[in-house]
């Protein structure tokens, strides 16, 4: 008998699990959207309406299910995972939302659970990279360069959301937390840029993000680890001004009478021109470098990830980097081989070199290509 999962949030990459799932387990997609459950539908798969911000409803659709794959908006995540665990379920979760998942550590352990949180390609894979060399070598430092970007540079933003805009908003107002020398520094988003060429795509412009979250509290042994966001050169400008002007602040202020949140005009202005037209095409570019010392040996790892959308199927970059590797540790669950209970980040993952070995085979098999270089 096939094993049941549900996958919360139909959306482009919700979508995309929920098609790569279906291959071997039973799959049902469910969302409030109903344009979204046709695009599945349209796919074979299984579908459900539900409002997922109802908790104890929640609760109940998820109990014939032997796996929860989460891929809400962020402001839903934390919820949505603890009605998770409170239904006794096991999940893989690509939410992103801000609050500290260990906070449910205690509970998910109680219920016997495994909840994997921020299991994308970065967070995410970058975790679980880091996570599979921090057991067989000294790290001194980590570096985690990583963006999503549409092929063709359109006037004003240069940039396209995947994601909801509000979560990508998110990454410009969220102080960026890195640790150098031991010592973790809290700076603003978008603060720090460089210039940085990369091969097939020429230069983008870094900065710092919040984007190390678990790897803060997982890996303080670690000396130096910092995640900074790319975009094209330029972009960073247009969001500093929008930032401070105001348009990003979530306190409410009156406009003729009536109280709105400048961000959530923002975000109702900026979708349509972040959103991706049909045919349009985007890549996901990342690079990790690892320092330090391996057998006594200083030792240093390079991984680069160029993914473009796939053209036969129109499947965007941004899904394909960040739901197969959902999709992979989700198998993973389903087969027992990863089975530790709690809040399990994606580093935890990385640890065991099959369970490695597997992710990166079935990304590969997928045609996401992590090269790797060494020396």
């Amino acid at each position: 008998m096939q094993k049941k999962i549900i996958v919360l949030g139909a959306g482009l990459v919700g979508h995309v699990m929920a098609k790569d799932l279906s291959k071997n387990f039973d799959v049902t997609a469910a969302d409030i959207n109903e344009d979204a459950l046709k695009a599945v539908e349209a796919h074979g798969i299984k579908t459900l309406k539900a409002d997922l911000s109802d908790r104890d409803r929640l609760k109940s659709l998820l109990q014939p299910f032997d796996l929860v794959v989460g891929s809400v908006p962020g402001f839903m995540g934390l919820k949505n995972a603890q009605a998770v665990i409170e239904a006794g379920k096991n999940m893989v979760d690509i939410s992103f939302f801000p609050e500290d998942p260990f906070q449910l550590d205690e509970a998910a352990r109680k219920k016997n659970v495994t909840i994997i949180t921020d299991c994308g390609v970065a967070p995410g894979m970058g975790n679980i990279i880091l996570g599979y060399h921090d057991k067989r070598m000294k790290i001194d430092s980590y570096e985690c360069l990583v963006g999503g970007l549409p092929a063709i540079r359109e006037w004003p933003y240069e940039y396209k959301a995947v994601f909801s805009p509000i979560d990508v908003i998110e990454e410009y107002i969220r102080p960026a937390r890195y640790v150098q020398n031991h010592t973790m520094i809290t700076k603003e988003a978008l603060s720090d840029t460089e210039l940085i060429h990369f091969d097939g795509v020429g230069t983008l412009e870094s900065w710092n993000s919040d984007g190390l979250r678990s790897l803060i509290k997982t890996m303080p042994h670690i000396p130096n680890m910092i995640e900074k966001t790319l975009r094209y050169p330029g972009c960073v400008e247009y969001l500093r001004v929008l930032r401070e002007t105001g348009f990003f602040s979530h306190e409410e202020i009156e406009v003729k009478g009536i109280k709105i949140k400048p961000v959530d005009v923002t975000a109702k202005l900026l979708f349509p021109k972040w959103k991706l037209k049909p045919g349009e095409e985007e890549f996901t570019v990342m690079r990790i470098r690892m320092d330090g010392t391996e057998d006594g040996k200083p030792k240093k790892y390079e991984y680069n990830l160029l993914d473009r959308t796939e053209k036969s199927s129109g499947t965007l970059s941004m899904a394909r980097t960040t739901g197969y590797t959902c999709t992979a540790v989700s198998h993973l669950v389903l087969n027992g081989q990863f089975n530790r209970k709690g809040i399990c980040p994606p580093e935890y993952v990385g640890e065991k070199e099959s369970d490695f070995d597997f992710v990166v085979k079935y990304l590969a098999d997928r045609g996401v290509l992590y090269k790797k270089k060494e020396s």
